[in-house]
């Protein structure tokens, strides 16, 4: 046995016409749904959201239904606001309780009086 691919004319059933099988009538074939005239667009994906119990988070999922709303193009600048407003809640649960901490740097001098 050789390691070498036999040419093209050496091949079982090489030059035999290849028959693909019976053509299927047009009642086989499902019709593919048109929309109604006017009717283009996005549509909404109706995925259901279930509350968290944290408003700020509710709010943030539901804004993600505007993207049902919008051409393609539209959904990446919804994603980014959802993306950073989840985000920026889950930092704030790192962040210790109590006012923020001032901002690190140097202290400012008090102006100089010159007239005396």
């Amino acid at each position: 046995m050789s390691d070498v691919m036999p040419e093209a004319a050496e091949m079982p059933g090489a030059g035999e016409p290849v028959h693909p099988g019976p053509v299927p009538s047009a009642a086989a074939v499902p019709a593919v749904p048109v929309p109604e005239p006017g009717h283009w667009g996005p549509e909404p994906l109706g995925v259901r959201r279930t509350p968290t119990g944290d408003a700020r988070i509710d709010a943030l999922l539901e804004r993600l239904a505007d993207a049902d709303h919008l051409p393609a193009e539209g959904h990446p600048q919804v994603y980014e606001d959802v993306h950073r407003g989840l985000r920026e809640a889950l930092d704030a649960l790192d962040a210790p309780p109590g006012p923020a901490p001032a901002p690190a740097g140097p202290t400012p001098s008090p102006p100089y009086d010159l007239r005396s």
